[in-house]
């Protein structure tokens, strides 16, 4: 039951829909039923260090995983 991003072909209203099954996914503005899935990202906040799986490739300054300038 994931929530997805739409934009409604017609009048262009951007919204989002919990989504069961097969379910048909109408427009909340103007009941359009023409309607594109956006692509969505996922993103996290407040995270101090890398997640696990997305270890850094390092410092953007130098070589090193680690130095004073990236710190």
């Amino acid at each position: 039951m994931p929530i997805y991003e739409y934009t409604c072909c017609r009048c262009s209203k951007d919204f989002e829909k919990l989504v069961f099954g097969n379910q048909e996914v109408s427009c909340p503005k103007c009941s359009s039923k023409e309607v594109k899935k956006k692509f969505s990202v996922f993103c996290t906040a407040g995270t101090e260090r890398p997640l696990a799986g997305t270890a850094s490739s390092g410092c953007t300054s130098c070589s090193k995983t680690s130095c004073s300038s990236c710190r």
